[in-house]
């Protein structure tokens, strides 16, 4: 059965979730632009980190049949940007999210929060 965006991003964030990200967030934005149907959020603690992170989604998600399209900002690894098409993966540095704020930017999306200690919290 082929699987729904959201069902690949739900799969993407536990990635991250089981790769240590911190403040991992998943906006729906259907409804709100055209440039994706889902943004999803992440920090990590250093830029090894944020490259172990982008590194373990890509081949899990290659394995499990759902190709990268293009990956921005590896190298410097500040704010890594995976792009699925319909789903954006943005892994930050700590300071790099708080300055660029795009919880704030997308603050009308319904949003899910994904945590190692819980189940996701909020509805999309």
């Amino acid at each position: 059965m082929m699987k729904s965006a959201l069902d690949w991003a739900e799969r993407i964030a536990q990635v991250i979730v089981d790769k240590k990200g911190e403040n991992i967030l998943l906006l729906d934005l259907r409804r709100i632009s055209p440039i994706a149907d889902y943004f999803i959020l992440a920090t990590a603690q250093s830029p090894l980190h944020a490259q172990a992170i982008s590194d373990e989604v890509v081949e899990k998600l290659k394995k499990d049949g759902y190709p990268i399209h293009h990956v921005e900002g590896y190298t410097q690894a500040q704010w890594i940007l995976l792009d699925y098409l319909d789903i954006v993966v943005h892994i930050f540095l700590p300071e790099v999210r708080t300055f660029y704020g795009l919880e704030r930017l997308w603050g009308d999306a319904p949003r899910r929060i994904f945590s190692a200690n819980s189940t996701p919290q909020g509805k999309l």
